[in-house]
């Protein structure tokens, strides 16, 4: 697909009539969804720039249905975009307009939880923070927490291998997943990983993590409980510069802290966020940092004792240490809220998610200010500042001719700048549709045709989520030789 527009490159020739008759023998009448106004509701994800109707919307019980749908788009040639929550934010599915959404809505059961082996059973349909909530009565959670938990789905988490504030040291989803029952687009049952530590031949599991709906379709999930800690406290720093932030983040690391959350708002965010939430920020500071500490009640006070030396070190104007559970969860409030409270302030935004090294952020935050100025929109900060995940907020009309266009490519300008310090297009989003053309900012040809190579392996028709996660050769050459031909013309912009 092009990110310019969201229209896909390649179109199929599905009969829907049949398709129509096909799904209705295997699918309850309110499970299949034909009409506009039924299906309006699915157009988009998260990333609301581009919508598609597709030709018809399925909204399968169980895994047997599910297969059964499966089948009948593989023989007749049509494309299949799987959807969770739809919280998603590359446009990951965005539906194809000559195929089938597949919502997993449905499959929603907490399958098995056991609390000696610290694992849960879950149906791709389960909620984030429902897999914490009925493991919360045995002392355990579910680690990885996205802004979305409340709402996103464990299924989409893993088709993005989403990440969270505590990500930094619990890992992100693919470190707490042990195993995945999928389908393939023949409909045929597929496993990934196991209860086991380790197992045999290619890691899978790995792979099928961040996959983005282009292999398989995920029917089960197994994940890793993690135990709550005894105590968690908040240290939050205010600082006059955000370059001082920036390399304060690099100190804490440095210095072999390795906190339970490292998040970073600079002043636009802040100013977004507290009216909003009223968390308790410095209204006055150009970016704040949020540093949690978790464990016995011993560790946490000598970690925030090292932490607040280092942040001290690195010229904070203003420490504070939340001092009950109820000033930690407003302070964290805060920032889970970023990104509904920047969309109260502008009519549309675009999140943008790539991960640079750490050593880079202040100098990242610099040139997001140059770029700016120079497309003439506004943009807020949010970051995952511990591993470097960047989310910038540009903010933009969607009804202003032109305004899209503009912050699409400053959304762009950020990601090649990304790349340029050594990361990578994105840390937790997904490429999706949205930074399908920015693949060929970070990756050769010939690496992207062995991308194309393993999709083949496990969907040869190209059916799963057509257009998405990796562009056409074609594309990147096309790409390419735009981006350098804007260059060209722009000699002394950076």
């Amino acid at each position: 697909m092009s990110s310019a527009t969201g229209l896909p490159d390649q179109r199929f020739t599905v009969d829907r009539a049949v398709l129509i008759s096909r799904l209705r023998a295997v699918l309850p009448a309110h499970a299949l969804l034909a009409d506009e106004e039924e299906m309006r509701p699915y157009d988009c994800d998260g990333l609301t720039a581009y919508r598609h109707l597709p030709l018809l919307v399925a909204l399968p019980e169980d895994e047997a249905q599910t297969q059964a749908v499966l089948r009948i788009c593989h023989a007749l040639h049509a494309p299949v975009v799987a959807r969770g929550a739809a919280t998603g934010l590359s446009g990951g599915a965005t539906p194809h307009p000559d195929g089938v959404v597949v919502s997993l809505a449905k499959l929603k059961k907490i399958v098995k939880l056991d609390p000696l082996a610290r694992t849960a059973v879950v149906q791709p349909g389960v909620r984030n923070l429902a897999v914490s909530e009925a493991a919360a009565p045995y002392g355990l959670y579910y680690a990885p927490d996205p802004s979305s938990q409340i709402a996103c789905t464990i299924g989409g988490n893993v088709a993005e291998n989403a990440g969270g504030v505590h990500c930094l040291k619990y890992g992100l989803t693919v470190h707490n997943v042990l195993r995945v029952r999928g389908l393939t687009i023949e409909g045929d049952v597929v496993e990934f990983g196991s209860a086991a530590l380790d197992a045999a031949g290619y890691d899978l599991l790995a792979l099928i993590n961040g996959s983005e709906g282009l292999l398989a379709m995920i029917s089960e999930i197994t994940v890793r409980l993690t135990p709550k800690p005894e105590l968690a406290q908040v240290v939050i720093a205010s600082f006059a510069d955000v370059r001082k932030a920036g390399d304060a983040v690099a100190s804490i690391i440095g210095a072999g802290i390795i906190p339970a959350g490292l998040e970073m708002m600079d002043k636009k965010a802040i100013h977004a966020v507290e009216p909003y939430v009223n968390a308790g920020y410095d209204m006055n500071a150009e970016a704040i940092l949020l540093c949690e500490s978790d464990g016995t009640p011993e560790e946490v006070a000598e970690e925030i004792g090292r932490m607040t030396a280092v942040i001290e070190k690195s010229g904070a104007s203003m420490i504070r240490v939340s001092q009950n559970e109820a000033e930690r969860l407003r302070f964290w409030a805060g920032r889970k809220a970023a990104f509904p409270a920047v969309g109260r302030m502008t009519p549309d935004y675009l999140c943008m998610d790539g991960t640079i090294p750490r050593k880079h952020l202040a100098e990242m935050l610099e040139a997001i200010g140059g770029l700016s100025e120079k497309y003439g929109l506004r943009c807020a900060n949010v970051f995952h500042a511990g591993d470097g995940n960047l989310h910038p907020l540009i903010m933009y009309d969607a009804n202003q001719a032109g305004e899209l266009e503009r912050a699409a490519a400053f959304g762009a300008d950020i990601l090649e700048l990304s790349v340029r310090f050594g990361g990578t297009i994105t840390g937790e989003h997904g490429v999706g549709l949205e930074k399908v053309m920015l693949m060929a900012e970070q990756f050769s040809t010939a690496e992207i045709a062995a991308f194309h190579r393993l999709k083949a392996a496990f969907d040869e028709a190209g059916l799963l989520n057509p257009g998405k996660g990796i562009p056409t050769l074609a594309r990147c050459r096309e790409y390419t030789q735009a981006r350098a031909g804007s260059a060209a013309s722009a000699p002394g912009q950076a």
